[in-house]
């Protein structure tokens, strides 16, 4: 029962890493479609959501199996609870992937984030910070974790500059109402791919923690 029970979690792992890795991809496509201005590759990665959605329904349904088939140790339980609560997020990113790249067809070919340097930088830490908080859930690194959740605070900041840059915008350009509004949404879906990126590394430590009977 038991070995069954680890084919199980190894699966688990297996499936998890592969989730990993497709938001990882889309989102840094759908940086890649926001910078280029590609329509067409932000509608492909709009329509791969769906593979993101399904990946989390088999994820959930082998945690659900993993819990129903035998009472799981302390280790295993928190293994299994991070599992299903870094799902969620990694859910969430892929949503934002495909947010991103809806904004990127709706603003065209005149609407971009050139020029707004923050944004930029903001796509550019918060992939890393996904990208490191998904190497500590495969290495079972607690201090890389910790190093995503600090570097929160440098999204954060880079948000609030890009926030400055678009009142810029409108007192420049007193109609660019619309413009503005898109830019600021592409800034929010960065800092929230930020903050989930920030959960999952969360809930590495989480199931790497030892209680004082394991100790």
């Amino acid at each position: 029962m038991r070995s069954k029970f680890d084919e199980q979690l190894a699966e688990l792992n297996r499936e998890m890493i592969d989730m990993g890795i497709m938001i990882e991809n889309s989102i840094a496509r759908a940086v890649e479609a926001l910078s280029k201005k590609d329509e067409e590759l932000a509608e492909k990665i709009m329509e791969e959501d769906a593979l993101v959605d399904r990946a989390q329904k088999r994820i959930e349904g082998i945690c659900f199996n993993l819990l129903i088939q035998q009472q799981p140790v302390a280790k295993d339980l928190r293994t299994i609870t991070a599992a299903m609560k870094m799902v969620t997020d990694m859910e969430r990113i892929g949503d934002h992937a495909a947010d991103i790249s809806e904004m990127t067809i709706f603003m065209g070919k005149d609407n971009s984030v050139e020029g707004f340097e923050h944004i930029n930088k903001m796509a550019a830490e918060t992939v890393l910070m996904l990208n490191h908080s998904i190497e500590a859930y495969v290495e079972r690194d607690k201090e890389k974790a910790k190093e995503v959740i600090a570097h929160d605070d440098i999204v954060d900041a880079l948000f609030d500059e890009a926030k400055k840059d678009i009142i810029q915008l409108i007192l420049k350009k007193p109609n660019a109402g619309e413009e503005a509004t898109d830019l600021l949404m592409v800034a929010k879906y960065f800092e929230r791919i930020g903050d989930h990126a920030t959960n999952i590394a969360e809930w590495v430590i989480y199931s790497l923690k030892k209680t004082e009977e394991e100790q």
